[in-house]
């Protein structure tokens, strides 16, 4: 199944600055889901953002809400499950509600926030694509290993490039115009 923006909405799930430097290829991770967030806002494609218990975590990476436009407001969590969290989760359902079914995620660490939001969010009926360049753990056998376990329950593993193009849909639009230099 392709990713429909209309009928898509982007989790990214605490890309935070005191977290992402531990991570293994943490640069990369942050850059792509900053991508992601200048492809959702370009595209009119809603986005949740969490935080990890910021006062440890930090705060989001600059670069991602640079490419949010600073508009967006993160969702503090204490749950590593961002569905566990009744904000977050009651903005996922109204999404979904709304026909925003196909939940795009991406953020840190696969194995644990990233990988235990997946898992509820597939076992609430949501499709899932986790977006792979744009996931994380702090050593990458661990990451790669959470990915493996997301795909075995459903999830559609995918890259940031993936999303663009599947969004984008058409290479004659002005929006492809305004992205490609984002996208490569």
């Amino acid at each position: 199944m392709l990713m429909d923006r209309g009928r898509s909405q982007l989790l990214l799930i605490d890309i935070q600055d005191r977290l992402a430097p531990h991570v293994a290829g943490g640069e990369m991770v942050t850059a792509n889901c900053a991508r992601l967030a200048h492809y959702a806002r370009r595209l009119d494609i809603p986005v949740t953002l969490t935080e990890h218990y910021p006062e440890g975590l930090g705060r989001t990476a600059p670069m991602v809400l640079a490419a949010l436009g600073h508009e967006t407001q993160a969702l503090v969590k204490i749950a590593f499950s961002s569905w566990q969290e009744p904000a977050i989760r009651a903005r996922i359902e109204r999404l979904g509600n709304e026909g925003r079914t196909q939940v795009v995620v991406a953020g840190l660490e696969a194995h644990v926030c990233v990988g235990q939001t997946s898992l509820d969010l597939i076992a609430a009926g949501l499709e899932v694509f986790l977006v792979a360049d744009a996931v994380g753990s702090r050593v990458a056998p661990v990451r790669d290993l959470a990915i493996r376990r997301l795909e075995r329950a459903g999830a559609n593993i995918v890259t940031h490039e993936m999303v663009a193009f599947e969004w984008l849909g058409r290479g004659d639009t002005r929006e492809f115009k305004d992205l490609i230099e984002v996208i490569k």
